[in-house]
């Protein structure tokens, strides 16, 4: 198991404090809950995954001056899509995704919190036990306090993906960009899919009409949409490979800019 406390693959140290400004001020990253699983053991939740995933957002907020608030799904514990078409109530089946994301946020926090990042877990269903209810000053207000947030339990609607959820709150808060980490091996949109295409191309850039256009199925189309009414530029990009969140933040030329 990776020792969470360590720094992430790359680097040979923690990196100290240097008040470096990152390519966006505020930011929010979205990613499946997929990719807190491990892909051998087949364990819904990898504590050594999850560490190595907290260990590279605490650098980043030890490198970078940035606000950093995070929407992570449910979709390795359940799926309400799925359930529904086993013939489950969908809206049932739904709050049972929500749920899902508020156990990912606490393993999430977990990790954050034992290397030292201060972090709040937020939800949009009231479980006082365990999280703060949803409330976008309050949000707001840890962001400027340096503190990593977490949005769980989607909008606390039925019939909306997590992505959609980041998108909302990633305006709500008056985010400069959503960042959202895949964790299936596609590093950015493709002009089709690149695990049956092999002459599928990687777009650098592209706009959120030709993503509808072309149907590309990198986020679900409503949160293309919003994100395009709002004029919330997206950037996609591989979150499983070793320090990506960095790299990514630092304004290297990775994955694909959707604007």
């Amino acid at each position: 198991m990776v020792d969470p406390s360590a720094a992430p693959v790359g680097s040979s140290e923690a990196i100290a404090d240097t008040g470096r400004r990152p390519m966006w001020h505020r930011v929010v990253l979205k990613m499946s809950g997929e990719a807190l699983a491990s892909s051998s053991a087949g364990e819904t939740v990898d504590a050594a995954v999850v560490g190595r995933i907290a260990a590279e957002i605490a650098q980043a907020k030890r490198e970078f001056d940035l606000e950093l608030a995070i929407v992570v799904g449910g979709g390795n514990i359940w799926r309400g899509t799925e359930g529904a078409a086993a013939g489950m109530d969908r809206a049932t089946s739904d709050a049972m995704g929500m749920l899902a994301t508020v156990i990912n946020a606490l393993a999430l926090q977990e990790a954050l919190e034992r290397v030292g990042q201060p972090t709040r877990v937020l939800s949009a269903i009231h479980m006082a036990e365990v999280a703060e209810p949803y409330i976008r000053r309050r949000a707001i207000r840890h962001l400027e306090k340096g503190r990593v947030v977490i949005f769980a339990a989607g909008m606390g609607n039925p019939y909306f993906t997590t992505d959609t959820s980041a998108a909302l709150r990633a305006a709500e808060i008056e985010a400069d960009v959503l960042l959202k980490g895949t964790h299936s091996g596609v590093d950015g949109v493709y002009s089709a899919d690149p695990k049956v295409h092999e002459d599928a191309v990687r777009y650098d850039k592209i706009a959120f009409m030709d993503v509808v256009a072309k149907d590309l199925r990198v986020m679900d189309l409503t949160a293309v949409t919003f994100c395009k009414d709002n004029s919330l530029p997206v950037l996609v990009f591989d979150i499983m490979r070793p320090n990506n969140i960095l790299r990514t933040l630092a304004g290297e030329d990775i994955g694909t800019l959707i604007t």
